[in-house]
């Protein structure tokens, strides 16, 4: 059981370069309707609906999105904890870092947020899955590990990192230890690997306590915490938003959370993730996932906007044609089958506290 709230961090950076010219640095992806008439930030924000131990989740954020960030993910009656404001793009180990000190600073209990990181730009069509997958991390964090969720690949990926994973962690849950972070393979390795059976695609989420990354962080990557660090105690609260102190973050590296503490602790493991995820990160990625599938289909929408593209596309349920529930298959030697679940009620808003609170000294 967990004993404590979950802390979602939506990660809401990135130019969306690779999807031009829909999206542009003054309008990025996360703000474009393209998951069945939600933003990807909406829809990521509103999945944490069937997470029953969510609190309120902290939104990290370029500064200049600050106004649009708010009102699409109150638009959906989802209540930020907080919005950070980045005020240079520096990667994700530093926005994480910062994600980590603010839910430090408003822990009411004195225990250690447990925190999940999610970034913007991913679909998730079986939220039942995904909320098993979380519980399943959490436990694993409460222990003091950091968890990274694999996907097993179904095809020979080149635009993915890979884990290649290693002994189970203990019986019951089916999380692995992680033997190594492996960069994009060519097409031949890739393929190699699926028949080798213990590589799974790197998601890019992730589910440690805040406190644990930070040690982490000052082991592996001590620039990136000091950075953070000096960040968010010259930091003010303006309008409701989190003002990180622009000059000290700015001395971060840029640097992402794999390279900064996953690849380099020696408490990785993975939890899998069998719930029909994609990561829509450019065209090719984004028409992969619209592709229409065999079996019973329902309605998928991809709305982009009317002067450039409209597509009106079927899925088989659950399911895009590449990334969709296993059927019939382990996910691996050290993986348990994930347990059915039924969806939640509907999200009903979590309000934020209004009281002020100190930033740490």
């Amino acid at each position: 059981m967990i004993s404590r709230p979950v802390t979602p961090v939506i990660i809401s950076g990135g130019a969306g370069s690779r999807l031009w010219p829909l999206s542009r640095a003054a309008h990025p992806k996360q703000f474009i309707a393209l998951v069945d008439g939600f933003t990807l930030l909406q829809a990521t924000a509103r999945r944490l609906a069937v997470v029953a131990e969510a609190a309120a989740p902290i939104v990290v954020c370029n500064e200049a999105h600050r106004f649009m960030v708010s009102e699409r993910i109150r638009a959906v009656g989802v209540a930020p904890a907080a919005i950070v404001l980045e005020p240079v793009a520096r990667g994700s180990a530093p926005a994480i870092a910062a994600a980590a000190l603010e839910a430090l600073a408003r822990r009411d209990d004195g225990g250690e947020p447990i925190l999940l990181v999610l970034p913007v730009d991913h679909v998730i069509r079986d939220e039942a899955r995904f909320a098993g997958a979380v519980r399943d991390a959490s436990v694993e964090a409460a222990s003091g590990r950091l968890v990274t969720f694999g996907v097993r690949p179904v095809r020979p990926e080149t635009g993915y990192g890979y884990i290649r994973t290693g002994p189970p962690t203990g019986p019951g849950i089916g999380a692995c230890r992680v033997d190594r972070f492996v960069e994009k393979p060519d097409a031949r390795t890739a393929a190699s690997w699926i028949e080798d059976g213990r590589y799974f695609w790197n998601s890019g989420m992730f589910v440690f306590g805040a406190g644990r990354y930070m040690h982490e962080l000052g082991v592996h990557a001590p620039e990136v915490r000091d950075a953070a660090v000096a960040a968010r105690r010259g930091a003010v609260e303006d309008l409701g938003f989190v003002r990180l102190d622009a000059a000290s973050f700015a001395r971060s590296p840029a640097i992402s959370v794999d390279h900064a503490v996953m690849e380099r602790t020696a408490g990785a493991v993975m939890v899998p993730l069998d719930a029909g995820w994609s990561d829509i990160g450019s065209w090719a990625s984004l028409a992969d996932d619209a592709a229409p599938t065999p079996g019973r289909r329902h309605s998928r929408s991809v709305k982009l906007p009317r002067s450039r593209v409209a597509a009106q596309v079927g899925l088989a349920e659950g399911a895009s044609r590449h990334h969709g529930p296993s059927r019939g298959r382990s996910m691996s030697n050290c993986a348990a089958p994930f347990r059915p679940a039924a969806f939640p009620a509907p999200w009903r808003s979590r309000s934020a506290s209004t009281h002020s609170r100190p930033f740490p000294p």
